[in-house]
């Protein structure tokens, strides 16, 4: 997984180096989009590997599906989908998310931690305490994926993997809309490690899941923590934003 977020990040710096190249001619201007969380606005939309409809097409978006928008040139945004694609979209045919990060992201209540174990209380408050000290809403529990993160945390060590892949059940994305869970922003955090301020602190020393955990656009979480001959204990941790 590790290389596969390498691939991820290095895709993206490579899309915008070879794009600043090209506006040192006075061609492309980089720009800060308007904003970050976006949603396809028509039907079909051609993900192109570049900023022009002179690249290839490597994927092609439906209407209504999110994406995460890193820098806008031109009239196109450099962009990532939920299936971990990074490419190029027109931005006149995408549209701004609203988002929710106001819906009783207040304190974390005794009723919605109640059914999680003394680990997994410890990581939510390690992960909010960080949230806290950036200035962000703490993560709320949300029931259904806290199921989905201790089926894939358990999957991990029945099928001895550790990746966001999961030979049973596939990616994250595929997992939340499988058992019904929508959102608008998802992610996930994988770690193994014997103690859980460890796991949190790899985390944060890690920019793809400190991203992860600094989200604004995330509000909601569920955190699993099983033991492991292997690692000591296997962690992990979904994000949505509704």
């Amino acid at each position: 997984m590790k290389k596969r977020i390498l691939f991820i990040l290095v895709l993206a710096i490579v899309i915008l180096g070879e794009l600043m190249s090209i506006n040192t001619l006075g061609m492309l201007e980089s720009v800060e989009p308007e904003f970050k969380n976006g949603q396809v606005a028509v039907d079909r939309l051609n993900l192109r590997s570049g900023p022009s409809t002179d690249y290839g097409v490597i994927d092609i978006l439906k209407n209504g599906d999110y994406i995460q928008i890193y820098a806008k040139l031109n009239d196109w945004y450099i962009v990532q989908t939920d299936e971990d694609i990074v490419g190029c979209l027109n931005s006149k045919y995408v549209k701004q998310v609203e988002e929710t990060t106001d819906v009783g992201a207040g304190e974390v209540t005794e009723e919605i931690t109640s059914s999680l174990t003394e680990d997994e209380k410890e990581i939510l408050e390690l992960i909010n305490s960080e949230r806290t000290k950036n200035g962000l809403n703490p993560l709320q529990i949300d029931d259904d994926l806290q199921n989905i993160v201790r089926i894939k945390a358990q999957d991990m060590i029945d099928n001895n993997y550790f990746a966001h892949e999961s030979p049973t059940y596939g990616s994250p994305f595929e997992m939340m809309k499988s058992n019904g869970i929508t959102y608008k922003t998802a992610g996930e955090n994988i770690a193994g490690n014997a103690d859980n301020k460890k796991a949190v602190e790899a985390w944060m020393n890690s920019e793809s899941h400190r991203n992860n955990i600094l989200n604004n656009s995330y509000n909601y979480t569920g955190v699993a923590v099983v033991s492991s001959s292997k690692y000591g204990k296997i962690f992990v941790q979904m994000f949505i934003g509704k």
